[in-house]
């Protein structure tokens, strides 16, 4: 995987530090790092008339459809919770009075109330709203936005796919996030670090200021490491790869595009209040300027687990959240953050040219247990769309009387998954070399975009 960040650096005798230009992709002399993402190109066509940027929105948990965006008023108390919905700019459509700020942009995006699949747990659920598939006979399936970067391509000196802050459950991509069998060099490069933090810094991005230019340029040639140590190496295929993509390193944290592009200080302060001073709000104005710079997909994970701080998955009871932090801190974390990010795409005219996804792993059990929450329910959820050639104002499929179930248009994580594709201008018969060489298309056969959005 693309990392930016080393917990325990080493120095060269020259005070440089290894980490400095090796962990940027966890370069390995057995060619298990840093690889050539910037070189390859997919084996599919991506349709330049779209050919959209994405930020992918994961609410880490699981967000009750009930107390959010499929709201049921007029259900037993057990049913409806704690909230009452609140109209929006639009007729027709409530959302929860937990978000005041998304309630006024509602022309903005459109919900898709009915998405449903077999997947109980959190790591099932992870795979199937990220990959449209699950792990079987250990295939492992790419996350969605690992396969734009392999199909789209090369984007200069910037990664093609940037998940921020942190990946979910630790150190390792997992449960969805990584790139499966596209292999290591379409992983994700990811911050794992917390942009919130008043002492923010990609250390290793940008050199310190104090290295010379000339003492970069020293370590441009792969060849000053390896040589005289592993010359046989030298000589193989992994050793031109590594070459390739140290070269490709370089360019990344010698650039001055890429530093401008994570420098949250360059924004106004009122700005960063707008989306809040948490992590998610934080992460969220920086992948509005990553996408501003050239990065065509960014994830941000809301979370980076169930089991600590409060978030989605609300059992009700210790240690997980209970159904009052929507209100408390959850709610408006989202609103804030998600409100600003559509009105700053608005105002800078990217809205129309990046689609905003915000969805979870799966909703919430309509009846409330006994610990005063909602348990884990893949049967129905809402997700939210915007922008990316997605028309706003709209609702798509409509859930049973307790949002329990689809009533009407259900809609699975495959059509999901070429809803995404289909504005990223990505065709959905197009092919990818699986395991064994075998052809895999981006999404399986027979599934179709949501039309309704378009």
């Amino acid at each position: 995987m693309l990392r930016i960040d080393a917990d325990h650096p080493v120095s060269f005798c020259d005070g440089l530090r290894r980490r400095d230009f090796l962990h940027i992709g966890a370069l390995s002399f057995v060619g298990l790092g840093l690889s050539s993402l910037f070189s390859l190109r997919a084996q599919g066509a991506v349709d330049p008339k779209r050919n959209s940027n994405c930020i992918f929105l994961f609410l880490v948990g699981g967000p009750s459809q009930l107390d959010t965006w499929d709201m049921k008023p007029n259900t037993p108390s057990e049913i409806r919770g704690p909230y009452r919905p609140i109209a929006t700019n639009v007729d027709g459509i409530q959302v929860c009075e937990i978000f005041p700020r998304m309630a006024r942009l509602a022309d903005k995006y459109s919900l898709v109330r009915t998405v449903y699949h077999t997947g109980v747990n959190h790591d099932t659920g992870h795979q199937r709203m990220q990959t449209g598939r699950v792990t079987l006979g250990g295939v492992t399936h790419p996350h969605i936005g690992c396969v734009y970067s392999k199909v789209r391509g090369a984007t200069g000196d910037l990664p093609s796919h940037v998940l921020l802050p942190r990946s979910i459950g630790g150190d390792n991509l997992n449960h969805g996030q990584d790139a499966g069998y596209l292999g290591r060099a379409f992983d994700p490069f990811y911050l794992n670090a917390d942009p919130s933090l008043p002492d923010f810094v990609i250390p290793d991005l940008l050199p310190p200021d104090h290295i010379p230019a000339i003492r970069l340029e020293k370590r441009r040639s792969l060849r000053q490491i390896v040589d005289g140590t592993i010359r046989d190496f030298e000589k193989s295929a992994d050793a031109r790869l590594l070459d390739t993509s140290f070269e490709q390193g370089y360019r990344l944290i010698s650039s001055g595009k890429a530093r401008e592009a994570f420098e949250l200080r360059r924004e106004p302060e009122d700005v960063r209040q707008r989306y809040g001073s948490n992590r998610f709000g934080q992460s969220c104005l920086l992948s509005r300027r990553l996408v501003e710079a050239g990065v065509p997909f960014v994830t941000v994970n809301m979370f980076d687990g169930v089991n600590n701080d409060v978030n989605w998955d609300i059992h009700g009871a210790p240690p997980f959240s209970p159904i009052g932090c929507y209100k408390d801190q959850i709610g408006p974390m989202f609103d804030n953050a998600y409100s600003s990010l559509l009105e700053d795409l608005h105002q800078r005219g990217l809205l129309e040219s990046t689609l905003v996804v915000a969805m979870g792993e799966f909703g919430r059990n309509p009846k409330i247990n006994p610990a005063g929450g909602r348990d884990h329910w893949p049967n129905c959820a809402t997700i939210v769309l915007a922008g990316g050639g997605v028309k706003g104002g709209r609702i798509v499929g409509v859930s049973d009387e307790i949002g329990a179930y689809p009533k009407d248009r259900p809609v699975t994580p495959e059509e999901v998954m070429a809803t995404i594709y289909h504005s990223l201008g990505i065709g959905l018969e197009t092919e990818l070399e699986g395991p064994q060489g075998r052809p895999i298309t981006v999404v399986d056969r027979g599934h179709e975009h949501i039309q309704e959005l378009f």
